[in-house]
């Protein structure tokens, strides 16, 4: 599997996000200068399965770009984070579509694939065009 660049501005967040943990998570990937780990992102809906607090940094830094691997949940297994909670696919799909979002640490997606390497520079991420938007089909439950 390869990641694809994205723009973060095409992106749906289902998750808030801990304004510290954005500020660390910024602090680790400028002291990197690099993009090392790609956000999960459903492929047909285009919403954050995992990465939340690197797309608020994306976003934050103004990238253009920022490598994403499109995934569906045939390959992704969410739980809920809190024990007494059931999380399901067609319940983040709903969530998405209306624009709120859950709580932070509401979701935990699993994928059991290689990650690709990833090593992008943000010189690179703050200037690369995103050439090809990527098509939305239909929203589904799942």
């Amino acid at each position: 599997m390869t990641y694809r660049f994205l723009s973060p501005r095409d992106l749906t967040p289902t998750e808030e996000t801990d304004p510290n943990r954005i500020d660390a998570v910024q602090a680790q990937i400028l002291n990197a200068g690099r993009w090392t780990v790609p956000i999960l992102v459903e492929k047909s809906a285009l919403f954050v399965m995992d990465g939340h607090h690197r797309l608020a940094v994306a976003l934050r830094l103004g990238l253009e770009a920022i490598p994403s691997l499109l995934l569906d949940y045939r390959d992704v297994r969410v739980e809920a984070w809190r024990a007494d909670e059931t999380i399901t696919p067609e319940q983040i799909f709903a969530m998405a579509k209306s624009g709120r979002k859950f709580p932070i640490k509401t979701t935990r997606h699993f994928y059991s694939g290689d990650f690709p390497k990833c090593e992008v520079s943000l010189d690179e991420l703050r200037h690369r065009t995103v050439r090809q938007p990527v098509e939305i089909s239909k929203r589904r439950a799942g």
